[in-house]
Order: C-alpha cells, then sequence, then structure tokens
C-alpha cells in the first residue's frame, strides 16, 4: 500500500563529513529543507536513509518506523553526494588491492614523482600506499619513434617489422614482449586462493594506446572472481604514475562505495533493484550516474562539486555575463571555485598524497574554514593551516578546544549563540562557551603585548585575527583569477557553506568586489546543486597527431564512436525520453609544450586549431608558431533536469521596489575602527522580498549567519540575499611604525605575488624543465636587492637571487631606464650555476632609481657547452660549461633583445675549444619570455599594491618582513645554544676527490647571532665542484629554515644573524674562471649534510641530485636535443625518524618525467625503475633506500653524460648510526662482435659517453644514513614534525603543492 497519493518527490542529498544537508520538493508545496548530523548511531543506522524517512512522514503525514523499510513508489528520484569515498581516503579504510603492473616497476607508485611532500620537512614523511601487494608481469611495450628535436619527422626503418602496430593514439607501438598468459593466470590464482585480496588495480606501461594486454589480463582476472579497476577504460591519459595511482584508488574504494549503496538499499522495499534508475550520485565532474555506474574515482570530490553546480546555476548573471566567484566556507575546510557560464574542468587532484587523474569541477580546497586555529608566532599573527577540526573543534565547543576563527567570530559578537543549538558540553546540553573564548582572548592579548610592547584590546586582537584570515582566504582567490588574466574585482561574489555569510562582506572589500549573492538554502547549497544537476555521460578517447587537414577525418572517426558509445550508456539507462544534447572537446597543446587547453567543438569542424591559438593567447598572452596537437577527444552527452528553476539574482534587483527594514531587536558588534556598534538583528524566514538592511546587521535563521557591515546594505529577493559592498576608503597606515597585524597582512601579500609570477611563468615556459619539472623560482626584491618574498620552488634557490640582484644594481647603478630588463647567470654576479638563468626587472620611480625588483631563475635545459645538458661532468673552467653572462640587458625600454641574447646564447660558447651553442635556442628564447612575462606579472602586482597602500608603507612592511624572518633565526641559534651547552659545533665531510667541507659554528647567544666559519674547507678544485657564495648562502638559508619547522617568511631577514667566513680560493669561494656547475648541485648537497652534522640534527642524505644528461646535435638526421634529470635517493634518519626511501633530498625537489612521456619523447627505453633495497644505513632510525634506473638507448650517438658524488665516499651515519650504500653506475654496452656478448663497464660518477642503439645505462642512487645505535634522549630538540597530508584540490591546490613538493 502506497503512503498516499502523492507522487513525484524529488529528494537531494550531501552526506558531508559533519552534517547531512536534505531538500526535497513535492510538486505544489512548500520545499523541505533540513539539516541532520552525518553520524549518529544512537537515533539512525544511516544518516540518507534517516533523511528520506522524514521526508515522506513529513509529505504524506504518516508515522514511518525507524526500522521500516521505506517505499519507494511515491519517489521520482533520489540524488546524493557523499564523502563515503572521500573519508576511506583519508582515514586509509579502504579495500586490500593487488596491483598489477609491468615487469620492472613494481615501485611505481612508492616513487610517484620523487618529490617529498614538503621541502623543508627534514623526515620527507609520505603516507603508507593503498595497496597491499604488487604483482609484475612480464609484458613491455614502448613507442616505437620519438617527438623531441626533430624526431617526429623520421622515417620508420622497417614499418613491415611484426612487432610493429598502431596505437589507439596513432602511435606506432614496438610490442617488444608479450604476457604469458597461462602464467599470468596462474599466479593470480594462487593469490586470490589465499582468501585475503580479491580487488585488482590493474596499469600496465603504454596501456592508454596500447590496451590489449590489460583487456586480456583483465578478462583473466574476472573469470578466477577478482573485481578489477583497468587503468585505460578509467582515465585513458598519457601518464603512468598518474594513470596507476587513480586506478589503485578505483581499486581501494570502489569496494566500500559499493559496499554503502548495498547498505543504503537495505532500507527500501526491494532492495537496491528497486531503485532502477531514481537513484543518483553527484559526480567529481559535476554530473549525476546511476547507482550501478558509481565508482570509486568518480566519488571523492561529489561533494564539493554540487556547491560548484548550486552557485553556478543560481548565482550567475547570465544577462551581464559576469563572472561569479565562489566561496564555499564550512567548518573544516573552505573551497573556492570560479563560474564564467559553463563549468570548468581539471584532470589531476591530490588527496591526502595520491594523485588522482579523472574529470573533475576546478574547484580549489585551500583552506581549513571557521576551524582555523590563532596562533601567534614570531611577531606575526598566523591563522592556520592547522584546523581543530569537529573535536575537539574552536574552543567555545566545550571540547577543550583552541582559538579559532569560528571563536573570534563569538567573541566580536558576529555569531549569536542564542540562535545556536544546545548541543555541547559532556551531556550535549549546553549552549556555545562564550566565557572560555573570553578568557583565552584576554590571555592571548596579554602574551602578545608582553612580546610585542604594544597596547591591543582583547577585541582589537581578534579583529586582527580576522583580518589576517581575510587575507588567507583571498589568496588563492587571487590566484585563481589575476593569475588566470582575471581582474578579480570584474567578478561577482557567491558565499555559501555553514560560514560563508560571516565572511562574504569583509572578502567582498578586500577584493574589490561590489556585489554578493547568498543564496537562501546557502549553508545547504551543495545539495541544491544536487537537485539542479545534469546526467552526464562522459567518454573519452586518447590521441597523438598534429591538428591538420590530414588528421580531421580520424577526429570525426573518433568523435563518431564516443557518440555511439555515449548513446548506449544514455539508452542502458532508460534515458531516451528526456532531453538531452552532446557536446564535443579536444584536449589541445602546442608542440613542445604541456599546457593543454581543452576546446569545444562542432562536428565537421576544421578550425578547432585556431580556436586553441586565440584561447592561448587570451589566457597566457602569447602565441609560439608551433603545429597544435591533439592528445585526446572527449564527448558528453548531457542529460538535462526537467523544470529546472532560472535564478539570476542580480536581474532582479534591477527590477525590484525595495523599502527599509527596522528590527526590534539590536546587539552590538565589534568592527575594526569603529569599536562595539549597535547592530540589527533579522530573522530571515519573517523578512518579505523587498526588504532592504542597512548594516550593520545580522540576518539569521536555522541554517546560517549572514553578517551585514556598516556600509553595506541587504536586499532580500524571491531566493536569495543580495548585498551590496560599499567599498570604503582604506585607513592610512603609519610610514614609520610596524603594525603586527597588517604585517601579517602583507606576508600573505608579498608572497601571494611571489607565487603568481611563479605560476605565469610555468603557464607560459615551453621546456619541460620549467614546466614539468618545475626547476625554477620566482621572488620579489626591496629597493636594496635584499629579498622580500620567495615562493618556496626550489631550495637551492632560495636566497641566492639576492646575490644576483645587487650584483646587477651596482652593475647598472644610474643607467637604468623604464622598460629594461636584464639577463645573468655568471657565478661572479650572484649566479648558481650557468643553466640557471636569472631575469631580473627593476621597477623605476620618476628619477629613474630602482624602487624594487622583481625576478626569476629557470634552469635551461641547454645553453650550450662541451657536453650537451650543459651539465659537462669533466668541465675544469667555466667557459667550458656553455654561456656566461656577467650581465646583458634583455630588453631595453621594453623591446626584447632577441639577437643579442641568440648571439650570447648560440655563438659565445661555441668559440670555446671542444664548445657548442645551445642546442635548444628556440625554448631558451620562449622560456626567457616567459620569464620576463612572470616579472612583469610581480610589478603590475605589486604597483596595485602600492596605488593602495603608498611606496612608503610598502617600503616598511618590506623591511619589517625581513626583521620577522631575522627573529625565528636568533631563536633557533639560541635553542642550539642551549642543546650544545654553548660549545662550538664543528664538522666536516668530504667530498668524493677528498676535498674537505668544513664548518665550524660559534654562537653569541645574547645577541642570537652565529659565525658560520667555512674557512677549513678545501682549496678550490680543478673540476666543477666550486660552490659560489651565493649557493652558500642558499644552502644555509635551507638548514636554517628547516631546523625552525614552522612557516616563516624566507627572506634576507634569515642570514642576517649569521657571518659567513670563507676562504678566497677555497671550493666554497672559487675564482672567477672556476668551473662552478657541479657546485649548485653537488657540492651544496654536502654543505647541508656537514650542516645537519654539526647541528646533529641528521645523518646523511644521498648528498647528490645524481645530475643525468643525454642529448644529440646530428645535423646529418636533423635531430638536435638536450634532456637533464635528477634522480632520487635515500634521505637520512633522524633523531625521531627513518630515513625515506626513494625522494628528491635537501637542495632539490624537482619531479622525473613520467615514464611513458619519457619514451614518447626521447629515444629511449626505461627497463627499471625501483627501489634499491637494502641501501639505507642500519641505526636505531634507519637510513632510507636510493633507486635503480636502468635505461636503454634506441639512437645511436647520443652523448650521455653522469655527473654524480657519493661514489666513493657513502653517506654517513650519525651517533651510532651506520652509513648509506655508495652509489653505483653501469655502461652494458651492446654486442660488438660475433659472440654476443654484452660488455659491464663501471662509469664511476663523472663521466661523458656516446652511446649505440641498444645500449643501456644503469643508476643505482646512494641510500641515506641511519641515526643512532639506541633511543637518542635529548633534553633540547630542534622542533622537526613531519607535515601533515592535506587536500588540496583544484588548480589553485594542485599549484599549492607543486610549490610546497618543488
Amino acid at each position: 500500500m502506497p503512503y498516499s497519493d502523492v507522487k513525484d518527490i524529488s529528494i537531494a542529498i550531501d552526506r558531508g563529513g559533519t552534517f547531512c544537508d536534505v531538500i526535497a520538493k513535492t510538486p505544489n508545496r512548500p520545499d523541505i529543507v533540513f539539516k541532520l548530523l552525518s553520524v549518529d548511531p544512537n537515533n539512525y543506522k544511516d544518516a540518507p536513509t534517516e533523511g528520506i524517512r522524514r521526508v515522506l512522514e513529513q509529505v504524506h503525514g504518516v508515522t514511518i518506523a525507524k526500522d521500516e523499510k521505506l517505499k519507494l513508489d511515491s519517489i521520482r528520484s533520489i540524488r546524493m553526494g557523499t564523502t563515503v569515498a572521500t573519508n576511506a581516503l583519508l582515514e586509509r579504510k579502504g579495500a586490500a588491492v593487488l596491483l598489477v603492473t609491468t615487469k620492472g616497476f613494481k615501485d611505481v607508485m612508492i616513487i610517484g614523482n620523487q618529490t617529498r611532500p614538503n621541502i623543508f620537512d627534514l623526515t620527507a614523511k609520505k603516507l603508507g600506499q593503498l595497496y597491499e601487494e604488487v604483482l609484475e608481469i612480464d609484458e613491455r611495450v614502448t613507442i616505437e619513434s620519438f617527438s623531441e628535436g626533430g624526431g617526429a619527422n623520421l622515417a620508420i626503418a622497417d614499418p613491415e617489422d611484426p612487432q610493429l602496430t598502431p596505437g589507439v593514439t596513432g602511435d606506432t607501438i614496438r610490442v617488444l614482449k608479450k604476457p604469458d598468459y597461462d602464467l599470468v593466470r596462474s599466479q593470480l590464482q594462487q593469490i586470490y586462493d589465499q582468501g585475503h585480496i580479491n580487488t585488482i588495480a590493474l596499469c600496465l606501461l603504454h596501456s592508454y594506446t596500447y590496451p590489449e594486454h590489460e583487456l586480456k589480463i583483465a578478462a583473466i582476472a574476472r573469470e578466477i572472481g577478482f573485481q578489477v579497476s583497468v587503468s585505460h577504460q578509467l582515465q585513458p591519459m598519457i601518464g603512468m604514475v598518474n594513470r596507476c595511482s587513480s586506478t589503485v584508488a578505483d581499486a581501494y574504494l570502489s569496494p566500500i562505495i559499493q559496499n554503502y549503496i548495498q547498505y543504503f538499499g537495505y532500507g527500501f522495499e526491494g532492495g537496491l533493484p528497486a531503485f532502477g534508475n531514481k537513484l543518483l550520485f553527484m559526480q567529481s565532474n559535476g554530473g549525476l550516474c546511476p547507482w550501478y555506474k558509481f565508482t570509486g574515482l568518480k566519488a571523492i570530490l561529489s561533494g564539493p562539486a554540487g556547491g560548484m553546480v548550486g552557485f553556478g546555476q543560481t548565482c550567475y548573471d547570465n544577462v551581464s555575463k559576469t563572472a561569479t566567484i565562489g566561496f564555499d566556507a564550512g567548518g573544516t575546510s573552505t573551497d573556492v571555485s570560479r563560474y564564467a557560464g559553463s563549468l570548468e574542468h581539471i584532470y589531476e587532484t591530490v588527496v591526502s598524497e595520491v594523485s588522482l587523474q579523472t574529470p573533475q569541477l576546478d574547484i580549489s580546497t585551500v583552506a581549513a574554514g571557521g576551524g582555523s586555529i590563532l596562533f601567534w608566532k614570531n611577531g606575526m599573527f598566523v591563522v592556520g593551516p592547522e584546523s581543530a577540526g569537529s573535536d575537539p573543534g574552536p574552543a567555545c565547543y566545550r571540547k577543550g578546544g583552541p582559538l579559532t576563527v569560528t571563536d573570534a567570530n563569538l567573541f566580536l559578537g558576529r555569531l549569536l549563540p542564542e540562535y545556536f543549538p544546545k548541543i555541547f558540553g559532556p551531556n550535549q546540553d549546553q549552549s556555545l562557551d562564550y566565557e572560555i573564548v573570553v578568557a583565552k582572548f584576554q590571555e592571548l592579548t596579554e602574551t602578545i603585548n608582553k612580546e610585542n610592547g604594544s597596547t591591543f584590546s582583547p577585541e582589537e586582537v581578534a579583529s586582527g585575527f580576522l583580518k589576517v584570515a581575510i587575507e588567507s582566504m583571498v589568496r588563492p582567490i587571487r590566484n585563481l583569477t589575476e593569475a588566470k588574466g582575471f581582474n578579480t574585482g570584474d567578478h561577482n561574489l557567491a558565499c555559501f557553506g555553514g560560514s560563508g555569510g560571516q565572511f562574504s562582506v569583509a572578502l567582498s572589500k578586500n577584493l574589490g568586489i561590489s556585489q554578493v549573492a547568498i543564496h537562501k538554502y546557502s549553508s545547504l547549497l551543495s545539495a541544491y546543486g544536487i537537485y539542479l544537476a545534469d546526467i552526464v555521460i562522459e567518454k573519452q578517447s586518447p590521441a597523438s597527431f598534429i591538428y591538420s587537414p590530414e588528421t580531421l577525418g580520424r577526429i570525426e572517426e573518433k568523435i563518431e564512436s564516443l557518440h555511439e558509445q555515449a548513446y548506449e550508456d544514455f539508452v542502458e539507462q532508460n534515458l531516451t525520453h528526456n532531453d538531452h544534447r552532446v557536446e564535443y572537446f579536444l584536449n589541445m597543446r602546442y608542440q613542445g609544450s604541456d599546457t593543454h587547453l581543452l576546446i569545444p567543438v562542432e562536428k565537421s569542424q576544421t578550425d578547432a586549431d585556431q580556436k586553441f591559438v586565440q584561447r592561448h593567447q587570451a589566457e597566457f598572452g602569447f602565441k609560439l608558431d608551433r603545429k597544435v596537437l591533439v592528445d585526446d577527444v572527449q564527448a558528453l552527452l548531457i542529460v538535462e533536469t526537467p523544470d529546472k528553476p532560472v535564478h539570476n539574482p542580480f536581474e532582479e534587483y534591477k527590477a525590484l521596489q525595495t523599502f527599509e527594514v527596522a528590527s526590534g531587536q539590536s546587539k552590538p558588534i565589534y568592527f575594526e575602527g569603529k569599536g562595539w556598534t549597535d547592530s540589527s538583528i533579522h530573522n530571515l524566514p519573517e523578512l518579505k522580498t523587498g526588504s532592504s538592511i542597512k548594516g550593520p546587521a545580522i540576518i539569521i535563521d536555522n541554517t546560517q549567519t549572514i553578517l551585514v557591515e556598516p556600509n553595506s546594505a541587504a536586499s532580500i529577493l524571491s531566493d536569495h540575499i543580495l548585498i551590496l559592498v560599499e567599498q570604503e576608503e582604506k585607513p592610512s597606515f603609519s610610514k614609520h611604525v610596524v603594525d603586527p597585524i597588517q604585517l601579517s597582512v602583507f606576508g600573505h601579500r608579498f608572497m601571494s605575488i611571489a607565487e603568481q609570477m611563479g605560476r605565469t611563468l610555468q603557464q607560459t615556459a615551453i621546456s619541460t624543465n620549467i614546466k614539468e619539472r618545475l626547476d625554477f623560482s620566482c621572488a620579489i626584491f626591496d629597493r636594496n636587492g635584499d629579498l622580500v618574498a620567495n615562493a618556496p620552488h626550489v631550495p637551492i634557490h632560495l636566497g641566492a637571487m639576492s646575490f644576483a640582484v645587487k650584483a646587477q644594481k651596482e652593475i647598472w647603478e644610474g643607467k637604468l631606464e623604464h622598460g629594461d630588463v636584464l639577463v645573468s647567470n655568471h657565478p661572479q654576479a650572484g649566479g648558481s650555476h650557468l643553466p640557471d638563468i636569472t631575469v631580473i626587472t627593476p621597477v623605476l620611480d620618476e628619477n629613474k632609481n630602482p624602487i624594487f625588483w622583481t625576478a626569476s631563475r629557470g634552469h635551461h635545459a641547454d645553453i650550450g657547452s662541451i657536453s650537451a645538458g650543459s651539465m659537462p661532468p669533466n668541465s675544469k673552467t667555466i667557459f667550458d660549461e656553455g654561456a656566461s653572462i656577467i650581465t646583458h640587458k634583455l630588453c631595453s625600454k621594453g623591446e626584447f633583445d632577441e639577437e643579442g641574447i641568440t648571439r650570447i646564447l648560440l655563438e659565445e660558447p661555441a668559440k670555446h675549444p671542444g664548445g657548442s651553442g645551445t642546442r635548444t635556442l628556440s625554448d631558451n628564447i620562449s622560456d626567457l619570455k616567459a620569464q620576463v612575462s612572470a616579472n612583469y606579472k610581480g610589478i603590475t602586482l605589486l604597483n596595485n599594491l602600492i596605488d593602495e597602500f603608498s611606496y612608503d608603507v610598502i617600503s616598511l612592511y618590506m623591511g619589517a618582513i625581513q626583521s620577522t624572518a631575522e627573529v625565528a633565526v636568533q631563536n633557533l641559534l639560541r635553542m642550539a645554544y642551549r642543546k650544545f651547552g654553548g660549545e662550538k659545533l664543528e664538522a666536516i665531510d668530504y667530498l668524493d676527490d677528498g676535498t674537505a667541507i668544513s664548518l665550524a659554528i660559534t654562537i653569541n647567544n645574547e645577541e642570537g647571532t652565529a659565525e658560520f666559519d667555512f674557512t677549513g674547507s678545501g682549496d678550490e678544485i680543478y673540476g666543477n665542484l666550486n660552490a659560489p657564495r651565493a649557493i652558500l648562502y642558499s644552502a644555509v638559508l635551507y638548514v636554517l629554515r628547516s631546523l625552525i619547522s614552522t612557516d616563516v617568511p624566507l627572506n634576507n631577514g634569515c642570514l642576517r644573524p649569521i657571518k659567513f667566513l670563507t676562504r678566497e680560493g677555497s671550493v666554497v669561494h672559487p675564482s672567477y674562471e672556476a668551473a662552478v656547475v657541479g657546485g649548485n648541485v653537488e657540492t651544496t648537497q654536502r654543505i647541508v649534510d656537514v650542516m645537519l652534522k654539526a647541528f646533529q640534527a641528521a645523518a646523511a642524505s644521498q648528498g647528490t641530485c645524481n645530475n643525468f644528461t643525454f642529448g644529440i646535435n646530428d645535423k646529418e638526421n636533423n635531430i638536435s636535443f638536450g634532456y637533464y634529470e635528477t634522480i632520487c635517493g635515500g634521505s637520512g634518519a633522524g633523531p625521531t625518524w627513518d630515513g625515506q626511501s626513494v625522494v628528491q633530498c635537501h637542495t632539490t625537489n624537482t619531479r622525473i618525467t613520467d615514464t611513458e612521456l619519457f619514451e614518447k619523447r626521447y629515444p629511449v627505453i626505461v627497463r627499471e625503475y625501483s627501489v634499491r633495497e637494502n641501501s639505507g644505513g642500519s641505526g636505531f632510525h634507519k637510513g632510507g633506500n636510493g633507486v635503480v634506473r636502468d635505461i636503454e638507448f634506441t639512437y645511436s650517438g647520443l652523448e650521455v653524460s653522469c655527473l654524480m658524488e657519493r661514489r666513493s665516499l657513502a653517506p654517513f651515519g650519525l651517533l651510532g648510526g651506520g652509513s648509506g650504500l655508495r652509489g653505483k653506475n653501469f655502461w652494458y654496452r651492446s654486442a660488438e662482435t660475433e659472440s654476443g656478448k654484452v660488455r659491464k663497464i663501471s662509469l664511476g660518477g663523472k663521466c661523458t659517453v656516446k652511446v649505440k642503439k641498444g645500449d643501456r645505462v644503469v643508476i643505482m642512487t646512494p641510500g641515506g644514513g641511519g641515526f643512532g645505535s639506541g633511543d637518542v634522549e635529548d633534553s633540547v630538540n630542534f622542533p622537526i614534525s613531519s607535515s601533515k597530508p592535506t587536500i588540496l584540490t583544484g588548480s589553485v591546490g594542485l599549484r599549492t603543492i607543486t610549490q610546497e613538493t618543488n
């Protein structure tokens, strides 16, 4: 029997981490909207089921027992977003998984891209893997040709070769080894019979283009009984690490999702089959799919996707086309996104150190939300990123939690305890605890005033923290907009989530936005977005060809095939009675670039390449004279949700007749500059459409609190609150006295500028080194050339650029013109080594005197020299190492000097005996232009800051932020003084040639200063391991920052307490002509190890970057390229941690090129890339293991170079710990005689050889040293702790990760 005759109930549910939000719509009835706890075992087993039960009770007017199975006959649809998959990933509670992969790559996920999670985390700690066992399959395919340096123009030697076959992408595939399927079956059966693992993640090399082996192995596994996630079916895109990680995540999470769906189905009559297509789940891509198509990989960003759909559908002005920024502030996270008429997608995200490659909305999870903890550190107000979470939660939750953003809002009257449910305290029957918050703010204020000599009131302190919190929130919003070329002020703002309404006006003022739309369901907007979302069927096919008239037919074939596949699903899901549309996209990029743009196309379209060029020009500011490639083709079949309401609050407001509303209630609220101010209180359900409320005021209902600040006004619309924000004049700041609150704000601003410079450089550069390996840094400097802010990119660049800027300042004093840009790379002018080219841009006042500087340093793959890749292992003078530039005007009055820089890079190095000009001139020029663009971006943003605050104020705070860093280092030095009882700290270690690196540290405890004496180090080397002073300073800065182990500004202030003593003519103070290319990458590693030894902080890490280069200049075949990589190894153990295996250590953290990309671009086959077992040193804490990298070359005549240390002297252990194993390099020369015998030759650490086709080079990197022979007790320990894993999603979050890991 049905409950009643009511039909067509549509229910949307967002099951979040804390609350489960429910919205139900029934024809001709008011909406039902409520929240319930996501987990409440005392009252119900499952929150969504309980929510549906309550809806059915209310709609039908009946009582339904909690254990009664629910009837589905009156329900039209149930749409759900869930955090089940996300929680399982964060808590590591997924299924037991077997990873099945290609032989030689069992450790592909352990190695990953070889970076450590945080460059200043000496523990380099990573989370464990999601799989439990690995099975390697003896199979192998590779790409036959190569694309770099003219390789794509070479003809296939023998097209009839039976090993060759076409791939899905159009590439020619060589099948080197087919699997023994009988053996595979036997191995899988044996594992299955053990009964522990029944889920497989299957990912073979190059399966995205040649899926045959995966298909057959998957079929065998399924016959045995395994559930299988197959990489090429989940995400057919190049890039083994990301595809494999995604496949493992899908296998790990899909059983959890399926179990949950099965469990959910038990609550309904007929179980899951009774749902048919009524039960839909929100996917990460913003579309719905039926329950039987919902998998782990699609589920991870399910909830946030609903929020973006929600504000996009309800808060976008489709008449003026003004884009809307979405700001979703919850208790434990904050998401930002941008909507400009369509949903923007990206393909990669990292959640809890798991890389996920799957279509997803570009939603950036960037902050901790209302639970962000408040700190007073190093004379600055700091908000987050640590969060109090929901347990213990903010201090006011009565669980002993710390002060948070939520507490500051409560203390200042912006939250009303009387409107909160009484669910706090031991018996969950008390209101928010205002008294404890007052006490804690009073205590914190006393501490700040005592340390800072200030006279802040508790209200000023709380207000200051909110100001800093706002600044930390707008930083990612600026990255989202300005870094893509959009003016932030040209947007509308949509605020939602539990605490979004509290920040809306403050955010708008900071960003220069004048209108804020807040939907009536803002605190449940994710659920409402799920209700509004369309069903999306997505199909994708990889490609690999140039967009040209000759390939249009192949594109059409792929489009037709994808359309057919999508339509089959459309029919299967019984959706043919619904309106639908199909959209097609080409994923395109310039040849030689990794910047993809998704270009919408129609069938039979012939100008998609022009659309790509136009969009590239609009987004990045330049176009290239290069061919445009298609990397994949996509089709989206979109089934539109019927009867979708149309929302445009901005147009509604224009036609609205408003009237002011008075309130009988008022309450004092504290505002900066105004103090406690009487503010009206309004209950939202009682307000009529057209009501106008002038700030200050609070608008409140059962689910949200909206703060309307002074000089703003809120209008009540039919479905929204629209707040008009009046931009106030900025308060004037002292030009002489530093305000610690404003100092914290400027700290965010300065760092944001450096970050956006880095994003501009990465996006506009061409080379693999900058775009993919991220071997670059960007920074801003004060008028004296002192570093103010350096986004944390490559550690060895930290601090070094300041010396380059100062050198140019001295050279060009009084001779600079507006529009001039300088370029330099010479160590005597503050350079590190020659491949690291620094582009420096001065900003001049009306008298042509510098007022500040911007600079960017990037590693260029080749700048000439005696060997390809410009990292010659046997260079004796700097002239062997390529183009050396003391100074040159790269731009003169705004004109780029291409002729001059070409002469310097191409002609000058070739004049040296045995030398060559650059082998990658085109990339050099493009990357230098990108560096100029990055500097210009920084100048634009700095000028905006000066317009806002005045130059004198900015100059004051540029100095003050350096003083803050100085205090942090002084405190560290005093701690070291206590640790060692005032004794001198001494340490020595040796390079492989026996040259000493010696350090003696004398600390002045009173002043908090230290003398770092390197005069005992060896003499300048007749070789390239000499370390210029600039990189010596960088190495010291890196160690100091790592020992502080907390966020402090990275600037010149860090080195102010340090006095350096070096001996001219030594290895750390070499002469003008000294070769230095290895000093930057190798000697600095030893300097760091010696410093850590002196501080007794950690054993030696691998002590080398393992620099490996190869290249060719084959004029006969018109082939010319250079390639450079650094290879990971083992990190050193410490007092409380084991060393991490297979990571980049200390002064580098660059990524390794993915094996599939590597083999596609260059004439190589990677035979093995795995952990070098037992290579870490023994000890109470063991050293990390190195890696084995086995590379076969498929083109004769390549020049291969190794520049590597720790091949003679092992990485030392500390305090009784054992040494790590030394590295080894071998050259396996292919058969030269009829005997077919392969010669194995030890290469040592430094060599250059010419290889033939079939030759292999095997590199075995060193392990890290062990620490201690027993538990190490120490009364004074450096505050070294492992960084916590984060959820940093979306383009901004991903950018943050690359900065923090690189």
